[in-house]
């Protein structure tokens, strides 16, 4: 059976009902590389996905009433930067979304390593930013709260499909190849 006929079997079994449209987006997309060399995800631990070293975290919540507007005027205040979130050595982002006229969050963020390790990091090294933001979701205990886990873990869903770029490059070894590029590119300044 030929590489293209196999392609097309598979689309069938996956998207037999779907618009054809859909059906030749995925075969075109099938050619261009296949799914079982690229890397692919895996438990992050208690909760998420992990591809590579980069573990993935998406929770939704509900908010107490205000909580959305108490929120976008601390964001407003720090001018949506928290740079403080830096100590925890293993986080590439997050992000807070409001939705469902405001009384829902969605948190989601991407780090390097297990969920236990990444919470345990963020209860120990910025306990001051999680209380400030969860504080005005429902029924947050505290982060020092020794529960707070099972309540973090019972919000967060797992992603069903999901990208990284350099699934085994740490926030770590990002910033000493930034360091590394910054000191070589002035040492070919001097030398030019």
């Amino acid at each position: 059976m030929s590489q293209d006929n196999d392609i097309q079997r598979k689309v069938q079994e996956v998207l037999g009902d779907a618009p054809q449209l859909m059906k030749l987006a995925l075969e075109n997309m099938l050619r261009e590389h296949d799914p079982d060399t690229e890397p692919s995800s895996g438990s992050a631990g208690r909760i998420g996905s992990q591809s590579g070293r980069v573990s993935e975290l998406t929770a939704m919540a509900t908010l107490k009433p205000g909580g959305a507007d108490r929120l976008r005027r601390i964001f407003k205040l720090v001018k949506g930067n928290f740079a403080g979130a830096q100590k925890v050595a293993t986080l590439h982002d997050m992000r807070f979304v409001f939705f469902d006229n405001d009384s829902k969050i969605l948190f989601a963020t991407t780090y390097d390593g297990d969920w236990d390790t990444y919470i345990e990091d963020f209860a120990t090294k910025i306990p001051d930013l999680m209380d400030l933001i969860f504080t005005s979701v429902e029924g947050w205990p505290g982060i020092k709260d020794p529960g707070v886990k099972d309540f973090i873990a019972s919000h967060q869903i797992t992603a069903d499909g999901w990208y990284v770029a350099h699934p085994n490059l740490t926030v770590v070894e990002t910033r000493r190849l930034l360091k590394t590029d910054h000191a070589l590119q002035q040492f070919l300044d001097q030398i030019a």
